[in-house]
């Protein structure tokens, strides 16, 4: 297992994240409400904010009065248990930043949104009589490791391998080897209770927006690193 836990930003940082720390502040404040909440409240946002490919493509009845088009949004911002919410906002955390800072707050909220609504959608092309409840960020969070990968695929990654084993790798190698990982498990049919067909979607539309939403000084594949805007002076990298 390789965790990513930092990265050295090649970017000149002239923004905060407040998207990023936004999002990961509301998918934790809703784990958390949903730990503390009575039990007929958490059987009932349980029931009624997952996405449900059948209720979506009309095989199935909605399990609530939401409307199944609305769980394309909210589904994303639910999680399973602690290791799910921690593992998809730590990627958050070290990638979204970047994505941020290169496309500015209010494109990097909608890129964020569309990587999850397509992850959403693949899966129901893939499993469009499914019953089984999709929960989880990590289609969005897979189409910010995308575009990471498509604007800064040199940039230095700390990484723990095997959860303890700290090294510094290049993203090509981190992210590279990432979206192997879930492209292998859809070739090879994994049948665990991941949804890999949600992240194809998420990487895919994360690879073809950040071609569009990026400014034109944002280049792609860039392995150069660029000098600090003119009058900001110089700067330590995060």
């Amino acid at each position: 297992m390789v965790i990513p836990v930092h990265d050295d930003d090649p970017l000149d940082r002239e923004t905060h994240p407040y998207v990023t720390v936004a999002i990961i502040a509301a998918n934790v404040v809703l784990f958390a409400f949903a730990l503390v909440a009575s039990p007929n409240t958490a059987v009932t946002m349980e029931r009624a904010l997952p996405l449900v490919p059948a209720a979506l493509t009309g095989i199935a009845l909605p399990p609530s009065d939401v409307p199944p088009a609305l769980t394309l949004f909210t589904y994303m911002f639910l999680h399973g248990g602690w290791m799910h919410l921690v593992g998809n906002m730590l990627f958050l955390w070290v990638f979204g930043d970047n994505i941020e800072d290169a496309i500015g707050h209010v494109r990097f909220a909608a890129f964020y949104v569309l990587c999850g609504l397509a992850g959403g959608l693949v899966h129901i092309l893939s499993a469009p009589g499914s019953t089984v409840p999709l929960i989880g960020a990590s289609g969005a969070v897979a189409g910010v490791v995308a575009a990471y990968l498509m604007i800064r695929p040199c940039a230095r990654v700390t990484v723990l391998l095997f959860g303890g084993i700290p090294l510094r790798l290049a993203s090509y190698w981190v992210l590279g080897f990432w979206i192997l990982t879930q492209v292998w498990n859809v070739v090879v049919g994994d049948m665990s209770n991941t949804a890999w067909w949600a992240h194809i979607g998420g990487m895919g539309a994360g690879a073809l927006l950040i071609v569009f939403m990026r400014p034109p000084h944002v280049r792609l594949f860039d392995c150069v690193h660029p000098q600090p805007a003119p009058g900001r002076g110089d700067r330590l990298a995060r």
